[in-house]
């Protein structure tokens, strides 16, 4: 995709929480009770979690979080494209930041927890594309049938 940039994302901005607040509510109604992890606007806005977005021309296509839990480890958070933008490389731009970033702050490990099913396939294929493997549950996650969890070395 040309002309996308992907920066550090300001959470003042009305576009970024109200895919922040799309996101949350998505990632409710497509996941069983008890098994959405998505955060809200005061779970991103925490000093430990940086957001990204990436715009083209102006305009917020996507956002994704950092999340530091060690000075080793770092969790992929919020990865959301806006429907207008999918399938044309705003997660794998998103997912590139993030990574670059997690190296420039010399963590080891990042992970992530994700769901089952078609909504979530497009996730799946991209961490796996990107060289995550599957692990067990890390961290206050529960396991279980819809919840997997991916972790890649850097």
């Amino acid at each position: 995709m040309t002309d996308l940039e992907v920066g550090v994302a300001n959470l003042a901005d009305a576009d970024v929480r109200d895919l922040i607040a799309l996101h949350q509510r998505q990632m409710y109604n497509a996941s069983p009770p008890g098994t959405s992890f998505a955060l809200d606007l005061s779970g991103l806005e925490r000093p430990d979690v940086t957001v990204f977005d990436a715009r083209q021309n102006g305009e917020l296509l996507g956002i994704g979080a950092l999340m530091q839990l060690s000075s080793a480890i770092g969790e992929i958070k919020s990865m959301r494209t806006k429907e207008l933008a999918l399938r044309r490389g705003v997660g794998q731009a998103l997912l590139d930041a993030i990574t670059f970033a997690a190296r420039d702050r010399s963590l080891k490990l990042l992970v992530l927890e994700t769901g089952t099913g078609p909504v979530f396939e497009p996730a799946n294929r991209l961490y796996l594309r990107n060289g995550f493997a599957r692990r067990s549950a890390f961290g206050n996650y529960v396991e279980t049938e819809f919840n997997v969890f991916y972790e890649k070395r850097l």
